[in-house]
């Protein structure tokens, strides 16, 4: 639908911020609404007795039960729910035109994707260098991640990169690619943000816990020591 009738609008809208983030947010009220159509059925919460409540003097004996009220308590409950609606909404079928041609949209976005590709790459090639031990080369490029790392395609890149390194069991470093991987794993990290959390930073745990290097015989740091301090 979005593709079909709002194309004008959106292009209407660039440049002006606010517009936009009005634009957003109505969206994201009708997904909320389609994905929560019934508003949450509030629980009571029963308190747990305090400690050292069963000391007390002066205690009243809990009162006895009548049977006949409790079933028939839980037999109004069990019609109640018997007569609910359904708690799926029934799904409204309807007809989208297709909108313009995705061409449009598409030249519109290549610059951006290949500036993309472009930082991908970046990110691709320095780790490459880093583990190959051309530091030289790995040094020119690593201001370029490094600024990559705002974007979350380069983070992702990142985390799939090193991890086929510790696929191939390259995942102890000596010094100086100790060094390099913890900056750049501190840096994607930095940028995160909580949309991240279950995505990047949790594709980075496996990660601290395998990468590692030798201090001294029987002494090994791993990575998580340097990187744990992020939220």
């Amino acid at each position: 639908q979005l593709v079909a009738y709002e194309v004008k609008r959106m292009r209407a809208e660039e440049g002006n911020k606010q517009k936009i983030l009005r634009h957003i947010k109505e969206l994201a009220e009708k997904l909320y609404k389609n994905e929560n159509p019934y508003p949450a059925v509030t629980m009571h919460k029963v308190q747990k007795p305090t400690e050292g409540c069963h000391l007390r003097l002066h205690q009243k004996p809990f009162p006895r039960l009548d049977e006949g009220t409790v079933q028939w308590i839980m037999d109004q409950a069990t019609a109640k729910l018997q007569t609910a609606p359904p708690a799926v909404k029934a799904e409204k079928k309807c007809m989208v035109p297709s909108g313009p041609p995705i061409a449009a949209i598409l030249e519109r976005n290549g610059n951006a994707l290949a500036n993309s590709a472009r930082r991908l790459e970046v990110v691709r090639n320095c780790i490459s260098y880093v583990f190959e031990n051309k530091m030289l080369e790995a040094k020119k490029l690593f201001p370029a991640v490094l600024r990559a790392m705002k974007g979350r395609a380069a983070r992702h890149c990142l985390t799939q990169e090193l991890n086929l390194h510790v696929q191939q069991n390259r995942a102890v470093l000596d010094h100086q690619q100790f060094d390099f991987v913890i900056r750049m794993m501190n840096c994607c990290l930095q940028d995160c943000t909580a949309m991240d959390e279950h995505g990047i930073a949790a594709a980075l745990l496996p990660l601290v816990t395998a990468f590692c290097r030798k201090l001294s015989p029987g002494i090994t740091q791993f990575a998580y020591s340097c990187v744990q301090e992020h939220v």
